[in-house]
C-alpha cells in the first residue's frame, strides 16, 4: 500500500529533534522556527513533557470517556488558571478542526439557529463545517458547500452590522489572529463591535485560538489584547506540544446534556498528560514573559532590513512581507542554512512560528542567515 500523495514534501526527514532544533537521518542540524505549524509550544523533547509522557503511558495510556478520569479534572483546572478563564467548561478532543466542529454544534444547539458568519482569509480547519468556514474554496468538496455561511471582510463594520442585524445568525467564529491566512487581525473596535452585536442579536462569538493561543501571542490567548469575553474558545496546535490534543472552552451559560457532544479518544490519559505537562512548563518556566521578550527584540533587529516590507502578527506569531513571492527563500533557508520556516496563502509573506522557548541567539542566527540569502538572491537577480 501507498500512502494517498496530498502533501507537498521538502527532501527533509527529521529522526530526533530537542529545543528549537530538528536533527535528519543524515546528521544534519536545522533551527525550526515553525515548529510543524506552530504546534511545538515548550521545545521538542523537553525533558518534563518527555518524563511525564513515559510515566503516564507505564501506567495507562488510554481509555474512554465511560470512566472517570481524574486528569480532564486537573487539566480543566490548570488550563483555567493560567489562562484566567476560570468561568468556562472544558470538553476535549482531538484536533483543531474537531474543536471547530464542536464549537459551532454547541452553538446550533443553544441558538437553535444555522447561519454562521465567517470571514475571508478565515481557516478553521478541512472537516465539515469546519471547512465550510474556511474562505477556501479548492478545499470545499460539494457536500461543504450545504452550510448556511456568509464570509465577510474584516474590519468592514458596515457589512457586519447588516449581516447579524438580519436576527438568523447562530455564531460568528474569528481566529484571534489569522495564521493560514496571513496574519491578519481584526481591530480592537471590530473585536468589541463583534460581541456588542453578538449579545444583542442572541448570537454567539467563537474565538478561534488554535494557533494564536497558549501564549503564542504574547497573552495567553490573542484575544486578551482586546476587551472581550468570547462565549467559545476553540484550542489545539500548542496543548499538546505535538500529541494530539484539542479542546473547546465554553461559557457557563450553555448547558451540557449526555450525549450533547461526544469522541472516542479526546481527553485520554496520554493526552491529559501532554495537556499538563505543557501548561506546567509554561508556567515554570515564564514562557509567555520569554514570547514578549522574544518579540520585542526580534522586531527590532528585523526593522532595519529592507527587503522586509511589513512585519505582521504578534508575539513569536510573526509574518514578514517581502515584494516578492518567498518560495525561493524558504526553500533557500531549508537547505542552505538548514532553517525551518512557515508559508501561507500570501505568497509573498514568511511565516515564523518558533517554540516560546526560543533565545536571541536563536533568532539572530535566522537574521543573520536571512540577510545572507537576501544578499544572494539579490546578486542572482
Amino acid at each position: 500500500m501507498n500512502l494517498f500523495d496530498v502533501y507537498p514534501l521538502y527532501d527533509v526527514t527529521p529522526v530526533k529533534s530537542k529545543g528549537c532544533y530538528v536533527y535528519d537521518d543524515k546528521g544534519q542540524k536545522y533551527l525550526d522556527l515553525y515548529g510543524g505549524h506552530g504546534v511545538i509550544s515548550i521545545g521538542h523533547s523537553h525533558e518534563n513533557y518527555v518524563r511525564q509522557m513515559s510515566e503516564q503511558l507505564e501506567k495507562i495510556g488510554f481509555y474512554s470517556n465511560s470512566i472517570q478520569n481524574p486528569l480532564q479534572a486537573e487539566l480543566a483546572q490548570k488550563l483555567g488558571k493560567l489562562s484566567g478563564c476560570e468561568a468556562y467548561n472544558l470538553f476535549l478532543c482531538n484536533s483543531g478542526a474537531e474543536a471547530n466542529e464542536n464549537a459551532l454544534k454547541l452553538a446550533s444547539f443553544h441558538t437553535d439557529k444555522s447561519k454562521i458568519l465567517t470571514f475571508r482569509n478565515a481557516f478553521h480547519g478541512r472537516t465539515s463545517a469546519a471547512v465550510s468556514v474556511t474562505d477556501n474554496q479548492k478545499i470545499q468538496a460539494p457536500v461543504n458547500q450545504n452550510q448556511n455561511v456568509e464570509f465577510l471582510e474584516l474590519n468592514n463594520a458596515e457589512k457586519f452590522n447588516e449581516a447579524i442585524e438580519k436576527g438568523d445568525v447562530a455564531a460568528v467564529i474569528i481566529e484571534g489572529l489569522q495564521g493560514v491566512g496571513g496574519l491578519n487581525e481584526a481591530s480592537p473596535e471590530f473585536f468589541e463591535l463583534i460581541q456588542k452585536q453578538c449579545e444583542a442579536q442572541g448570537a454567539l462569538l467563537i474565538l478561534d485560538e488554535i494557533q494564536s493561543g497558549y501564549g503564542r501571542s504574547g497573552e495567553f490567548f490573542a484575544f486578551q489584547h482586546h476587551n472581550i469575553k468570547p462565549d467559545i474558545i476553540s484550542i489545539a496546535k500548542g496543548m499538546g506540544n505535538g500529541f494530539p490534543i484539542a479542546g473547546v472552552m465554553i461559557s457557563e451559560k450553555i448547558k451540557a446534556w449526555y450525549g450533547m457532544l461526544g469522541t472516542t479518544f479526546g481527553g485520554n490519559h496520554l493526552a491529559c498528560a501532554a495537556g499538563i505537562s505543557v501548561l506546567d512548563t509554561i508556567e515554570q518556566e515564564q514562557l509567555i514573559e520569554n514570547v514578549k521578550k522574544t518579540s520585542n527584540y526580534f522586531i527590532k533587529e528585523i526593522e532595519p532590513v529592507t527587503a522586509v516590507k511589513q512585519i505582521k502578527g504578534k508575539g513569536l506569531m510573526l509574518g514578514l512581507k517581502f515584494d516578492f513571492k518567498i518560495a525561493e527563500l524558504r526553500k533557500a533557508l531549508i537547505f542552505e542554512e538548514r532553517i525551518f520556516t512557515g508559508g501561507s496563502s500570501d505568497p509573498y509573506l514568511l511565516r515564523i512560528l518558533p517554540p516560546l522557548s526560543v533565545t536571541e541567539e536563536q533568532l539572530d542566527t535566522f537574521i543573520s542567515a536571512l540577510k545572507r540569502i537576501l544578499e544572494r538572491l539579490n546578486n542572482k537577480n
